[in-house]
């Protein structure tokens, strides 16, 4: 019952390169069935079939019986996890997720501010706009305090910077964890935040 070849209306019979083992292609002695074609096969036979372990056999006779196909999803797994299901919608379905996850995997750009444990005002002030902007736009921001020499002393000093940098970029990022030390730098990743649009009056 294996799908490996076309059916096209007059043309010769061609091998098709499959993506996964289905029906008679599955040649191991029993396999694990999941899957929604269990309660419809339930309903045929009159009898309650729970996800499990079956003989191979018996799980292509039941997914002759419902005109479906006995897919590998898992190959490696032991024994194999299998779905009956129709395996044209399931790779139907199986690209249309892939093309969803790959649409919402964006690569993530993280932008680097850094800071001595003695930075001012005026310079605290300008590198807080150079966040607020990188955060606009959608990057994460990696703040940190450098501390050289004897200036690893100042650690206390280092985090009031960094709490005061926060507490100033909160409306456009929320930070990820509290500031902690790396090595002789003190760090903390921002995330942006996604600002509600404001109300029409």
């Amino acid at each position: 019952m294996a799908k490996v070849f076309n059916r096209g209306p007059r043309m010769p019979q061609k091998p098709v390169e499959l993506e996964h083992r289905i029906n008679d292609l599955i040649r191991v002695p029993e396999v694990r069935i999941i899957g929604d074609a269990l309660e419809e096969l339930s309903e045929k036979l009159g009898e309650k079939i729970e996800p499990g372990i079956y003989p191979t056999r018996k799980a292509l006779i039941w997914a002759e019986d419902l005109q479906l196909d006995l897919i590998e999803i898992s190959p490696n797994a032991n024994p194999p996890v299998c779905r009956i299901t129709d395996y044209n919608k399931f790779l139907y379905q199986k690209k249309k997720r892939d093309k969803e996850l790959k649409s919402n995997s964006v690569k993530t750009v993280i932008k680097e501010i850094r800071f001595g444990p003695n930075t001012d005002d005026h310079d605290l002030d300008f590198k807080i706009k150079h966040a607020i902007s990188f955060l606009k736009e959608g990057s994460k921001v990696k703040a940190y305090v450098q501390f050289k020499g004897r200036a690893i002393v100042f650690q206390d000093r280092g985090q009031l910077l960094l709490l005061k940098f926060l507490k100033e970029i909160e409306e456009f990022g929320v930070a990820d964890s509290l500031p902690k030390m790396e090595g002789r730098r003190m760090i903390v990743m921002v995330s942006p935040k996604k600002v509600a649009p404001k109300k029409k009056e």
